[in-house]
């Protein structure tokens, strides 16, 4: 599991979410699956189901165009038959593509939204940094990433 992955599991984790990651869907009658889907999580209180994918790659849109494409339609294919079947079908799925750059005339691909790396760590920082010092409202020592960040932007005894 790639950092980014790692990221974002205990970023939805944190906030709540039901999360699944690494998942092997559409089992394939001569062996192996039609797809590994990153990151998917749902949110209980709430019912916000998300799925991301997120990459450092280096490959031309029209071949991430093809890659996402068919990612994303197996999981709004997959993702209530094998994931969270208990959901109802109709459930909205929002569908997140992370990659290093998210280009000004581009906000899709595939049918899911565009985030660049900075944009999801802005995201994530702005939630962290609510929290304040980590002396008096420390994230749980079950997501280090996050804790390591909440250190680094807030401080333990002030901010920095």
């Amino acid at each position: 599991m790639s950092y980014l992955e790692s990221l974002i599991v205990e970023y939805l984790d944190w906030q709540g979410y039901l999360v699944r990651r690494n998942t092997k869907v559409g089992r394939l009658k001569h062996g192996g699956w039609e797809m590994e889907l990153d990151v998917i999580g749902f949110n209980p209180h709430s019912g916000d189901l998300v799925h991301y994918e997120p990459s450092v790659d280096a490959h031309t849109w029209e071949t991430r165009e093809m890659r996402y494409k068919k990612k994303f339609d197996a999981a709004r294919k997959l993702i209530f038959l094998e994931v969270f079947s208990w959901l109802p079908p109709e459930t909205p799925l929002r569908q997140i593509a992370v990659f290093p750059s998210h280009p000004k005339d581009r906000h899709t691909i595939a049918g899911a939204q565009i985030l660049s790396i900075d944009e999801l760590m802005a995201e994530i920082r702005s939630k962290i940094i609510g929290c304040g010092v980590m002396r008096s409202n420390a994230i749980s020592e079950n997501y280090p990433l996050l804790r390591v960040l909440q250190l680094s932007h807030c401080g333990y005894n002030k901010v920095i």
